[in-house]
């Protein structure tokens, strides 16, 4: 069952012989550092006392009263650090979109928390259709949904459609799904996703978790968290990656967020990935392993002649695309960004995708004209080293220029720092 964040002291007002409403403050400095700050997602890890931890309604205020951002409390994500908290306190994770600071600047902010009514404004929503898929919106303007039909072996159709999980994003205006599901060419690779067709564990057993052959299959088991409101939405979810004779040998917290931002959508991609007996040797290739980005069908059938690929040194030509070789061992590797412009209709996209510097290196990169981009890397997991990896998908309506992606890079790996009185 979804967990959705509750307003416990909004249930007071409701409820007679509860605590009545109550009001807070936080003192915040936003330093800007060496870059502009525009439109930029905030999160301030904060200790409150248990009454305000869910307020539902967080106002951003500058040093003369004026209104900067709405805010928003979320217990901490999958890959936060958890503070320790004392009796009667609560951890929490204030978040915000920051409009705009500029280089060597810096913005004094008070949060003004209440207990008292909503957040103003529109606000996320989820929505589940139990046993299909559970989806995101905006408002009434969907955006991401979750796919995560059980596995169906009824026939090899069924099958192919249920072995793993993926997400699908919309473009930005809610229209249309922009990425593609288990149909046409290549259906493996689906919407957002993450796998390694080369997994090693127990006594040598290989499987591969992306095309997801013999055994082997990604499947959801649980809804660990949802949460949602006027800043982000965002989700977590257990998943079960099984192996020779279906047996499960690792579990995944797969976390993604969408923010509020004009101009596209910015989505986070966080997991957590476990082992449940001995190490996982986690191998593949470009092109069918690691954490990827792949467009509609249509792209692949119509338009793949028109993908661009924009990377840190400027824009290849229309229908060309570089990709590291194994044979060779070489290639492009470790690029702090890469970005896909595709066709879709008469529409033309971007989809930037966003690499963390915590990411385990070295992260070979994978193009493909007819509409898929992402980046693999080795790695061994073990009980006491599990898997944290973090990356971004930055979509909007034409192509972008290089600055214009770089932007959205420096602001993923650098944020602007908060100081929390």
């Amino acid at each position: 069952m979804l967990r959705i964040l509750a307003a416990a002291s909004l249930l007071a007002l409701l409820l007679p012989g509860l605590a009545p409403a109550a009001d807070t403050t936080l003192d915040l400095t936003i330093a800007a550092g060496n870059q502009d700050r525009v439109n930029e997602p905030i999160c301030v890890p904060v200790v409150l006392k248990a009454a305000f931890a869910d307020s539902p309604k967080v106002a951003l205020k500058d040093a003369a009263g004026k209104d900067i951002a709405i805010g928003q409390l979320t217990p901490p994500g999958v890959l936060t650090k958890i503070q320790p908290v004392a009796a009667g306190e609560a951890f929490r994770e204030l978040h915000f979109i920051l409009p705009s600071l500029m280089k060597g600047q810096t913005l004094a902010l008070k949060a003004h928390l209440s207990t008292d009514g909503q957040a103003s404004g529109t606000s996320f929503v989820w929505k589940d259709t139990p046993g299909e898929y559970a989806e995101l919106s905006f408002g009434n303007r969907p955006v991401l949904r979750y796919m995560y039909h059980a596995l169906d072996e009824s026939s090899k159709e069924k099958r192919d459609q249920t072995f793993k999980v993926f997400h699908h994003l919309y473009d930005p205006t809610g229209t249309r799904l922009v990425t593609n599901g288990p149909s046409g060419l290549f259906p493996h690779h689906r919407g957002l996703f993450f796998g390694f067709n080369k997994t090693t564990y127990g006594d040598g057993k290989l499987v591969d978790t992306w095309h997801c052959t013999g055994d082997t299959y990604q499947s959801h088991e649980r809804f660990l968290e949802s949460v949602a409101g006027p800043v982000l939405g965002r989700h977590r979810v257990e998943i079960a990656w099984h192996g020779k004779g279906k047996e499960v040998f690792a579990k995944e917290q797969r976390e993604l967020t969408v923010y509020n931002v004009p101009g596209g959508q910015l989505v986070q991609f966080e997991t957590n990935l476990t082992t449940t007996g001995g190490p996982i040797k986690l191998d593949g290739d470009p092109q069918h392993a690691g954490f990827h980005f792949r467009a509609a069908n249509e792209v692949a059938e119509k338009t793949k002649q028109q993908t661009i690929f924009i990377r840190p040194d400027g824009p290849g030509q229309p229908g060309t695309e570089t990709n590291w070789e194994p044979r060779t061992r070489k290639g492009p590797v470790n690029l702090p960004w890469n970005a896909m412009s595709f066709v879709l209709g008469n529409k033309r996209y971007t989809a930037a995708y966003l690499d963390h510097t915590a990411n385990p290196k070295e992260a070979r990169e994978s193009e493909r004209t007819y509409g898929r981009i992402g980046s693999y890397f080795e790695y061994v997991v073990t009980a006491a080293w599990p898997l944290h990896v973090r990356y971004r998908i930055w979509l909007q309506e034409g192509q972008m220029s290089v600055p214009e992606i770089a932007a959205k890079s420096a602001a993923f790996v650098s944020p602007a720092d908060v100081l929390l009185k």
